[in-house]
């Protein structure tokens, strides 16, 4: 399976998939086929491969010390404004999302450039487990096993320019798919960002998967954003555009409330929330009962405990004013 983008002539089709990732494809095509009765939908779809697993997921060290939320925890608490303001709001409404078949354009201070299918953007690429703490502004926080691959290894293949500063990403924006977009909740598309540095760092995650399946929708199928040191908001959902660009983008919540929500969007127990303090959250383990009324308070840590991996990337910065 070649990848379909504008300019036939700006990618090597030898740089893009090899023989061993098209035979996993298809047999994981196969294998869906199977579950779904449809036999030539892309790898990573939606509701029809609800609890799917994905196959050839590269285990990694990160977070294996550290047990999960349960699946059922990070699927219905959830923070997806297109699909409703309420946190349980996603898990009930997102299943009009249909992210297949699926685009992602890339566009910008590149050398290549062009619009991708979701399934040929990740084919070339290893897939990997890794286990993130992820904290939410609101002062809750999940443990999840993402799957996915370094952002860096996508955006390496199409030789961003020296004018490529920041990397600007854009949500989806359809009516009938995400509903609550007919309303004022947020200004449309969802927009973010990332410094060149952060996008590349080796942190920096695009997700197709949880617990070893297929992204939920209400997590934000088919491809998002994942950058462990830094607040949730930041992990933009649904990506369908992605650009290089030479100053910094605009950011959704950045713009509807720049006093609480800035660009950087760091994780700083220092810096409290202009209506909340983030010194501490609240650990959301995904059982239930008692324990969901008595989850565990935990101190917050400086860049969400990756202080060792990050914190040289803002060396110098005032981190209260760049917040």
């Amino acid at each position: 399976m070649l990848i379909r983008i504008k300019k036939a002539s700006d990618v090597n089709p030898s740089e893009i998939t090899t023989k061993e990732a098209i035979l996993n494809r298809r047999a994981f095509m196969a294998a869906a086929a199977a579950v779904g009765g449809a036999a030539l939908l892309p790898t990573f779809a939606g509701p029809a491969f609800a609890g799917l697993r994905l196959e050839n997921v590269k285990k990694t060290k990160w977070g294996e010390a550290e047990k999960p939320t349960t699946l059922d925890g990070i699927t219905s608490h959830n923070n997806f404004y297109e699909f409703g303001t309420g946190k349980t709001d996603p898990h009930r409404n997102a299943h009009t999302l249909r992210p297949k078949p699926w685009s992602v354009e890339i566009a910008g201070h590149a050398e290549k450039t062009g619009t991708f299918d979701v399934d040929d953007l990740i084919g070339p690429h290893q897939l990997e487990e890794r286990t993130y703490r992820m904290r939410c502004v609101e002062a809750w926080s999940m443990v999840i096993p993402w799957i996915g691959i370094p952002l860096a290894s996508v955006l390496k293949r199409f030789n961003p320019t020296s004018k490529a500063k920041y990397v600007a990403f854009e949500t989806l924006v359809d009516f009938e798919q995400m509903p609550m977009q007919k309303s004022p909740a947020l200004p449309w598309p969802y927009l973010e960002g990332l410094r060149m540095d952060e996008a590349m760092h080796p942190l920096t995650l695009l997700a197709v998967g949880i617990h070893g399946e297929v992204i939920p929708n209400q997590n934000g199928a088919p491809i998002r954003l994942v950058v462990p040191w830094k607040y949730g908001f930041k992990g933009i959902k649904s990506i369908v555009k992605i650009t290089f660009v030479e100053k910094q983008p605009p950011a959704t919540w950045n713009i509807q409330a720049p006093s609480e929500y800035g660009f950087y969007s760091n994780v700083n127990p220092e810096r409290s929330h202009p209506r909340w303090s983030q010194a501490r959250e609240r650990v959301i383990t995904g059982e239930g009962g008692l324990k969901a009324l008595f989850a565990p308070r935990a101190e917050t840590k400086m860049f969400n405990g990756y202080a060792e991996e990050v914190a040289s990337l803002y060396a110098g910065m005032d981190l209260i004013k760049n917040y």
